[in-house]
């Protein structure tokens, strides 16, 4: 059974940096596009940051480009989200989720494994 368990999440101020962790069981190293999707209270799922089965491509939302990094470790099936620069807007629950039909997609729909979610909460 595929299974997908985020962690990393935490209460931190507008400027600082949290790590995300997304541990993944069941998945071979390219077996699957992994992507970070947030949601607030009050608002829909929203895409964040995608890396593709083979870690070599990425993409982000215009909103945390340049401050967000995504990336994946192989040999401990592990997905990343650095988040910098934090600010009270990235308040959410962040969601890791992969997508075996490789269709490196911001859709959240299309993925169909998730794990339960990580709380981040940016104050001033």
């Amino acid at each position: 059974q595929v299974q997908l368990v985020e962690s990393g999440g935490g209460f931190v101020q507008a400027g600082d940096s949290l790590r995300l962790s997304c541990a993944t069981s069941g998945l071979t190293f390219r077996s699957a596009d992994m992507g970070w999707f947030r949601q607030a209270p009050g608002k829909e799922r929203e895409f964040v940051a995608l890396i593709n089965w083979s870690g070599f491509r990425t993409d982000y939302a215009d909103s945390v480009k340049g401050r967000f990094t995504i990336s994946r470790d192989k040999a401990k099936n592990t997905v990343y989200l650095q988040m910098n620069s934090l600010k009270p807007e990235d308040t959410a629950v962040y969601y890791c989720g992969a997508d075996l039909n490789l269709r490196t997609t911001r859709e959240w729909y299309e993925y169909g494994i998730w794990g339960q979610g990580t709380q981040v909460t940016v104050s001033l």
